[in-house]
Formats: structure tokens, C-alpha cells, sequence
């Protein structure tokens, strides 16, 4: 089986290229339908597990009153736990199916034993601005400022929430084995992927 996962900032094209990969290669194509099935294995809302898959869990703690800390449960935590061990059975049962590009998710850690092929999508800001601005619902208008604070604000939850899962660096070269820049265009990307897997 081949398996190529891509990790991606928000608003890079990292879904765009992954879409595009899948078809040109014949390969299966994962992302959104990962949300879907985890949601019917736990009997929880696309729209909830959806936030939870890209923000990191944070336990409670409640200090007692001699100082000391002890830790509370915390329900959020506990499903965001069990939503990841149901979002890594489903990545493995997935990558087993057949050939396959998977976007997000942690999948380049969760499936490493099968040696997939590690792309992480990157671009500058103005960059992603001008992507999301063309793919913005309708009716949004954000300023410039609001819209590169909205795409930090996403990145920090998805370089959290990897880190937590993964104890890895979110964007390091360290962890993948292909670095790319779509300021150049996707075109550019697609081939060089492309050329590399064939």
C-alpha cells in the first residue's frame, strides 16, 4: 500500500493539493469523512468532534486548600481522548483499505509504522490570506488584521493539538519528509509529489 499524509497550515491549499493528489494517483482521498465516521463510533455531533480534532485537551486541575493540586475530571477531556483513540483505529483501518492521501489528523505520527510518505504544507501570510479570501462563505468580511489573527488562531490550535498527541514539533522538518511552499502554486506542488511517489 502507498500512504501519503499531508499536515498543513490553514489557508496553504494543503486540502486543495490533497484532493488533487488522490485523483491524479487513483488513490483514496481521507479528510472530512474522518469526522464522520468517529462521530457515528461515538454518537457525538460532526459539528463537535470537528472542534475537538484541532484543539488541544486541557485537563482541569482544582487546587485543594492546602495548596496542593489535584485532578479534577473532566468530561471534555475524557471524550477528547476517546475521540482520538476512535480517530486512530479509523486512520489505520483506512490506510489498510488501499492506497490513500490523508489530510490532518496527526496521521503522519498515528500510522509512522507504515512508513508513509510525511508532507507538511506551508505558505506565507499574505499568501494565505489571499486563498482564504477567495474561499471566504459568503458574506464574510473580515479585515486584514481580524483575518491574520482567525488564521494564527487556527495554526495554534492545530500546532497544540498535535504536540499534545504527538510530543512532536507541528511544522518541524524533523517529522516529514516533504517540505513545500504553495506560495508557488499548487500546479508546482502537485508535480513534485507526483514525480516523487511515482
Amino acid at each position: 500500500m502507498k500512504l501519503i499524509t499531508i499536515g498543513r497550515e490553514f489557508g496553504s491549499g494543503g486540502r486543495e493539493l490533497g484532493q488533487r493528489l488522490a485523483e491524479t494517483l487513483g488513490f483514496a482521498y481521507y479528510d472530512s469523512e474522518i469526522i464522520r465516521e468517529v462521530a457515528e463510533k461515538t454518537n457525538l455531533s460532526e459539528a463537535y468532534v470537528a472542534r475537538m480534532v484541532e484543539k488541544r485537551p486541557f485537563p482541569l486541575f482544582s487546587i485543594t486548600h492546602g495548596g496542593t493540586f489535584s485532578s479534577a475530571y473532566d468530561p471534555h477531556f475524557a471524550l477528547n481522548n476517546t475521540i482520538y483513540n476512535q480517530q486512530t483505529a479509523i486512520l489505520k483501518d483506512m490506510a489498510n483499505r488501499s492506497d490513500c492521501v490523508i489530510v490532518g489528523r496527526c496521521a503522519d505520527y498515528i500510522l509512522r509504522e507504515l512508513s508513509p510518505l510525511r508532507v507538511f504544507v506551508y505558505a506565507d501570510m499574505p499568501h494565505k490570506m489571499a486563498r482564504c479570501r477567495e474561499r471566504a462563505p459568503e458574506g464574510e468580511h473580515l479585515s486584514d488584521r481580524k483575518l491574520a489573527a482567525k488564521i494564527r488562531a487556527v495554526d495554534k490550535d492545530r500546532r497544540q493539538y498535535y504536540e499534545f498527541f504527538t510530543s512532536q514539533k507541528w511544522g518541524s522538518r524533523e517529522c516529514y519528509d516533504l517540505m513545500l511552499n504553495t506560495a508557488m502554486g499548487i500546479d508546482a506542488c502537485l508535480a513534485a509529489v507526483t514525480a516523487l511517489v511515482k
